[in-house]
């Protein structure tokens, strides 16, 4: 049992801080997740930007908004600190979410037996709403933050992170350590390795013919697309940590015609950044079974993987140092999902993933948050940017 002396810490004092703000920090998830914000809707992704602007505005961040044509906008906040030997810590995270504008009307907010439900709440708005309570409980225990501070926060992270990775990576560069506040992994778990992401196309060209009169003048795509994807089967290598996942297919016209077209969009995840050129080769080296169809195969690996590297282990560490202080046993994990991490990891800057909230459900009608576990990750956050 811990001691009096243990209960009244300076750690366990700041848990206090956070459990009787609990309200305001699920007041705060609920404000943003109320926001619809869609990866392909520019407008409500404008909306959730000038939201949150105003909200670290209030903070004293100065804002600035990485215009995109073809997305959604980025948002950058930075906090000065009369610290200014620190390099910043990078908070980063995604507003946009995979559900569609309107989903809110079906899968309303709301609180049910000590969880928050509601489209993007786990992932990630909770971890939005925590870097704003604890810049915010910073700025109270010390009155000026004890070091600088850098909040990236992307639209484009669902589709690929196409027009915000070149600015999450220099941004990266410029710090000294870089926290992702994605939803926490199993038992409120950080993440110290994330598998690489590889997005690919395999297209097949064949030749048209009327299904009746002359099913022989044909080559069917479909049917070479098939055979294709069989060999794709054996590319998967689940205890080397590769997969291959032929995932959406398309193709043909009309059933009695002999399809001329044919494809099939594919997941690919790796376990290390050695396996990204064997299996890309693997894919471009694929040949046709029926000699008069064409294949081609478009795509690349679009995050190497996040790998648990010293750097990572170290901030890892300095994770569990802080957690033990009020008797909570930090965990950490690996998991198969990719994120912007991987990105800064892959630059060689220590990061730390999974700093967010703890539930379930991501991109799934179940998603909910755990409320009682918010004031522990608002604690861990403001203690990593303190120590980082």
């Amino acid at each position: 049992m811990p001691s009096a002396n243990a209960l009244h810490s300076p750690a366990h004092d700041r848990l206090r801080y956070f459990e009787q703000r609990q309200g305001q920090i699920v007041e705060t998830i609920r404000q943003l997740v109320e926001v619809e914000s869609p990866s392909d809707d520019k407008p409500s992704l404008a909306r959730i930007a000038a939201f949150l602007s105003e909200k670290f505005e209030a903070l004293g961040g100065k804002t600035q908004i990485h215009r995109s044509a073809g997305f959604g906008d980025n948002l950058q906040v930075s906090f000065d600190s009369p610290d200014s030997s620190r390099k910043p810590v990078l908070l980063l995270g995604h507003y946009d979410t995979v559900y569609p504008l309107g989903t809110l009307a079906a899968m309303p907010c709301k609180i049910e037996n000590g969880k928050l439900r509601g489209p993007g709440v786990l992932d990630m708005k909770s971890g939005i709403a925590l870097i704003l309570r604890a810049i915010e409980a910073l700025k109270a225990w010390h009155e000026k933050l004890p070091r600088p501070i850098t909040v990236f926060l992307v639209s484009d992270e669902e589709i690929g992170s196409y027009s915000s990775r070149p600015i999450t990576e220099a941004l990266a560069k410029k710090s000294a350590g870089v926290l992702v506040l994605e939803p926490a992994a199993g038992h409120a778990a950080v993440k110290t390795a994330r598998k690489g992401v590889g997005e690919y196309t395999l297209r097949v060209q064949g030749i048209a013919s009327h299904a009746g009169l002359d099913p022989g003048k044909g080559h069917s795509a479909i049917v070479e697309l098939a055979r294709q994807i069989a060999v794709l089967a054996k590319f998967n290598n689940l205890r080397q940590g590769v997969s291959v996942n032929p995932g959406v297919l398309s193709g043909g016209t009309r059933t009695n015609v002999v399809a001329a077209e044919a494809s099939v969009g594919i997941d690919v995840r790796i376990r290390s950044a050695k396996q990204a050129a064997g299996i890309d080769r693997r894919l471009r080296s694929l040949k046709p079974f029926d000699k008069r169809c064409k294949i081609e195969v478009s795509g690349k690996i679009n995050r190497l993987p996040m790998e648990r590297t010293a750097g990572v282990a170290a901030l890892y560490a300095k994770a569990r140092g802080i957690a033990s202080q009020i008797g909570w046993k930090l965990g950490e994990a690996a998991v198969g999902g990719g994120s912007d991490g991987n990105f800064t990891a892959g630059l060689g800057i220590p990061t730390l993933d999974g700093m967010g909230g703890v539930g379930d459900g991501a991109h799934a009608i179940h998603e909910f948050i755990e409320i009682a576990e918010l004031p522990r990750r608002a604690l861990l956050l403001a203690g990593m940017i303190e120590s980082v």
